[in-house]
């Protein structure tokens, strides 16, 4: 079974990346993976309470990942699983699918502000693709939910 990796995270792009992935796969008889990423600098200027600011995260993360996870089951029948780590994110992402082999196509989603389609996709289709071993698909921050259904 292929396996649709997103990244889970506060942009509104990912919301497109979300769907496009949810429909291909329930059409496709794949799955979604929702990667979390956290940033090791959150912790590293309060080391005494670094345990309780980790474990906040992880639960506001799960929270999250519930919402988006009743939508998916509810809109496309796609129960989706959820992987958290900590780093940078691209650093994360790469060593995520190296690790899971069943990860078969990257999906994100290109911002549309005018700091460019955002660090995650700059970086996996410029300096670091080589590193990248999967198809990346960019769903455009500017897509309508329709223009999303009709090219999945």
């Amino acid at each position: 079974m292929r396996t649709f990796l997103i990244i889970l995270d506060d942009m509104p792009e990912m919301l497109n990346a979300m769907r496009y992935a949810a429909i291909r796969a329930a059409k496709t008889g794949g799955a979604v993976q929702m990667l979390a990423i956290i940033s090791s600098e959150e912790f590293q200027h309060f080391m005494g309470v670094a345990d309780v600011m980790r474990a906040e995260a992880h639960e506001k993360i799960e929270a999250h990942f519930q919402v988006f996870k009743d939508r998916m089951e509810k809109r496309e029948g796609i129960s989706p699983s959820l992987a958290i780590r900590e780093g940078d994110k691209v650093d994360a992402v790469l060593a995520h699918i190296k690790e899971n082999p069943d990860v078969g196509l990257l999906v994100l989603g290109a911002g549309t502000g005018k700091g460019g389609p955002g660090p995650v996709v700059t970086a996996l289709t410029g300096r670091r693709m080589s590193e990248l071993h999967v198809p990346i698909t960019i769903v455009p921050g500017s897509m309508t939910k329709d223009e999303i259904i009709a090219v999945t």
